[in-house]
């Protein structure tokens, strides 16, 4: 597995960080049907903004830079210590990036690691994500590094 460790974000990567994570997180919204293309930029900014009501100081958030041994940036990571369904002693990955870069070297599966280490020191004993179903890749990295089906929407188009 690649090396690599996760230190927190600083301001200036915080701030780039938000506008790309609500720009991404739309376009998945959009591409799955669930938002309409028109609100879905502000709905994704609203939707952080009222889970980062500090920003970066937002306490029970884990907002993490995956940081190879040479000092290369290589992705982020934003963990929340308490469920949003409110899950008992399960904290909840609302995002994990590779920098496009860096993909396909193993960052994505060794910052996935580095954040369940950094779970684990907080003394949280279980840790759970979404994932697209359309995203075989991070589906396969998911079960690979021992993610299990915990439930599971369904959808059938019925317009053409």
């Amino acid at each position: 597995m690649a090396e690599l460790s996760v230190r927190p974000m600083t301001d200036v990567e915080f701030e780039r960080w938000q506008r790309h994570l609500a720009e991404e997180f739309a376009a998945e919204q959009v591409a799955a049907g669930n938002w309409a293309a028109d609100e879905a930029l502000q709905h994704a900014l609203d939707g952080n903004a009222a889970l980062l009501p500090d920003g970066l100081a937002t306490e029970g958030m884990l907002l993490l830079k995956g940081v190879r041994p040479d000092g290369t940036v290589v992705g982020t990571l934003w963990i929340g210590l308490t469920h949003p369904r409110r899950t008992p002693d399960c904290a909840f990955i609302y995002d994990i990036e590779v920098d496009q870069e860096h993909q396909g070297a193993g960052y994505g599966r060794a910052l996935l690691a580095a954040g369940e280490d950094a779970v684990r020191a907080e003394g949280v004993g279980s840790l759970e994500l979404n994932v697209f179903g359309g995203n075989t890749r991070a589906i396969g990295l998911y079960e690979s590094s021992g993610y299990t089906v915990v439930t599971q929407q369904m959808r059938k188009a019925l317009r053409s």
